[in-house]
């Protein structure tokens, strides 16, 4: 866990006062995120050794998805019955079981089955430690937490990819070291000394309002699951046919987070000084230009070629949500932030369950490529729709645009709505901006 204290010790935040109450929270994080990490791209693999077709994989990358939703809405009411670490050590046990039963079945209906209850499990596991971290953070240390919780995100999901060359996905090992650090994760919760916090609270959502208040933006969440979930559930099979290897395909996975974590800053401070309407215009062609390098890629048969298109695509296609995510927060109340991130994530959530299986029907006519000429359809077909939004309503005021915040990459986890300094209370409500932008 070195690695999370580097950048933050480089801008001379005292760390230790501020991460050491909550240092096992974001241990189980890391913990977790590297373990799901590496099973959301070996069942993939493991699929295709298996001979399943490409369309099963994307109805099992969908279910993920759909159980991953459910688990958001359900864990609120598990938490009020159990309490946090009760719940945590429920989800941890469930979670464990389903890699092994993976390694013991070839069935895909099993395999359905499991992806279902891992999704349900891992939303849990999420909501419960970022509940506990928010308890945790002060107005003084929220961004601070916050920062660790993304380096402790990006570095576990690149680990978690290299950790697919400790054994061959052909086999058990694999799938045991999965169900493993999902059962250490529940070690540091067990053991922490940190009051356990209030039950998590429901927010209501209403998507038709959500929808008035920026059609842009969640136009938008529903755009990146549409488009994402392919990548997370079939890129890896892509990368297998255009001749990479186990350790290729995990350079590859980690091309795309590591381009996406360089990438988030810089456009995010980019979309501060303008219309984020512009900015995710160029995201969303810079996506479809980085799906359409990585068919062309992929028919090449250069590994290096492969490499920068998934790199390519990380930048622009990984970074997209952020900035959504951003728009919408600039049109919303600070009091109805959390009601806005829980509605932008089940829209995702709903777009993520479709975007997998939709990708996937082409696939036994045209090749695994194909999951990309739908992709960069989606984003060009969003970039035109945003811009027709930019010609015909005016952009937010300067003045009541809030400051961007990156969030963690949208694979295996939801973003974190309380945690975000943007949802701290301060207040003052800003002066409700112009809507329907």
């Amino acid at each position: 866990m070195a690695i999370l204290f580097i950048p933050l010790t480089i801008t001379g935040v005292p760390l230790p006062r501020a991460i050491a109450p909550v240092f096992s929270l974001l241990l189980a994080t890391g913990i977790l995120l590297t373990g799901n990490g590496m099973l959301g791209t070996l069942i993939p693999i493991r699929a295709g050794i298996e001979g399943f077709l490409p369309t099963t994989v994307g109805i099992i990358g969908s279910v993920y998805f759909a159980g991953f939703l459910v688990g958001c809405i359900a864990t609120p009411y598990l938490v009020r019955r159990a309490g946090h670490i009760r719940a945590f050590a429920t989800f941890c046990g469930v979670a464990a079981a389903a890699p092994l039963i993976h390694a013991l079945s070839a069935d895909p209906f099993v395999w359905s089955l499991m992806r279902v209850l891992t999704g349900f499990c891992f939303a849990g596991l999420y909501m419960v430690i970022e509940s506990w971290l928010n308890e945790q953070a002060t107005n003084e240390t929220r961004g601070r937490l916050f920062s660790a919780y993304l380096i402790v995100n990006f570095s576990a999901l690149t680990i978690g990819q290299f950790l697919l060359n400790a054994a061959d996905p052909a086999g058990f090992v694999l799938f045991a070291v999965g169900s493993i650090l999902t059962s250490i994760a529940l070690v540091p919760v067990a053991m922490t000394t940190s009051v356990q916090p209030m039950p998590i609270q429901s927010a209501r959502i209403d998507i038709k309002a959500l929808y008035a208040l920026s059609p842009v933006g969640l136009t938008g969440a529903f755009v990146v699951g549409l488009a994402n979930a392919p990548f997370w559930t079939l890129a890896p099979l892509y990368a297998a046919e255009s001749g990479l290897d186990t350790s290729g395909i995990a350079l590859f996975m980690s091309a795309a987070i590591v381009g996406a974590a360089l990438a988030q800053w810089p456009i995010g401070r980019l979309s501060d000084r303008m219309d984020r309407r512009r900015v995710i215009v160029a995201l969303s062609l810079g996506a479809a230009l980085g799906e359409i390098a990585l068919v062309l890629a992929g028919s090449s048969g250069l590994r290096e070629a492969v490499l920068a298109a998934g790199f390519l695509f990380g930048i622009s296609g990984l970074t997209l949500y952020s900035v959504v995510v951003a728009h919408m927060n600039d049109h919303a109340q600070s009091e109805n932030f959390v009601a806005v991130s829980g509605g932008l994530l089940i829209v995702f959530s709903a777009g993520s369950i479709i975007g997998p299986t939709a990708a996937s029907v082409g696939v036994s006519s045209f090749g695994i490529a194909s999951i990309f000429v739908f992709t960069a359809i989606v984003h060009a077909v969003f970039a035109g729709y945003t811009a027709l939004r930019i010609v015909t309503k005016p952009a937010v005021p300067e003045g009541q645009r809030g400051e961007f915040v990156a969030v963690p990459v949208a694979q295996v986890q939801p973003p974190p709505t309380e945690l975000d300094p943007r949802a701290a209370e301060d207040g003052e409500a800003p002066a409700e901006p112009e809507r329907s932008a």
